[in-house]
C-alpha cells in the first residue's frame, strides 16, 4: 500500500523539522533530504505501531497544508508494505544444518546459535 502524505519543512538553526499533520507526528533532519527520509522513516514506523495495534492508519488529506512563509510544503511517499518487510524484526523459526560435533562444542561453550547466526548475517549483509 503506497501513500503520500503532506509534510511541513521547518527551518532551523541546524537543519529542519518535520511536521507530518495528517498523523500529528514530528521529526527532524539535518538537511532536506535527511528531513524527508527522517519523514517517510517516522511515517512507517507509526504506521506499524498503529496496524500492530489494529487500528486503521488514516489516508492522506487531499488538501496542502498551510505553513509560514519560510516553511517548506512538499509530499513524502512511503509503501507500506515494503517498510514493513524492511524493518520487520519478528523473530522467525529457521532450520539449520551444522556437523554434530561442532553443534556439541557450541553448546557446551553456551554458545547461542540465533544469536551468532543473527550477528553474522548482518556482518555480511551489512545491516
Amino acid at each position: 500500500m503506497k501513500k503520500a502524505y503532506p509534510i511541513i519543512l521547518t527551518p532551523l538553526g541546524d537543519g529542519y523539522m518535520v511536521t507530518v499533520p495528517d498523523l500529528e507526528i514530528n521529526t527532524q533532519g539535518d538537511d532536506i533530504a535527511d528531513a524527508m527520509e527522517m519523514a517517510r522513516d517516522a511515517i512507517g514506523l507509526w504506521a506499524i505501531c498503529t496496524q500492530d495495534a489494529g487500528r486503521i492508519v488514516p489516508s492522506p488529506s487531499r488538501t496542502m497544508p498551510i505553513a509560514d512563509h519560510e516553511d517548506i510544503v512538499t509530499f513524502v511517499d512511503i509503501d507500506f508494505d515494503e517498510y514493513r518487510k524492511e524493518n520487520d524484526t519478528t523473530a522467525v523459526r529457521a532450520s539449520v544444518s551444522l556437523p554434530r560435533n561442532l553443534k556439541l562444542k557450541a553448546e557446551a561453550a553456551g554458545i547461542s546459535f540465533s544469536r551468532e547466526l543473527q550477528t553474522r548475517l548482518k556482518e555480511i549483509l551489512n545491516v
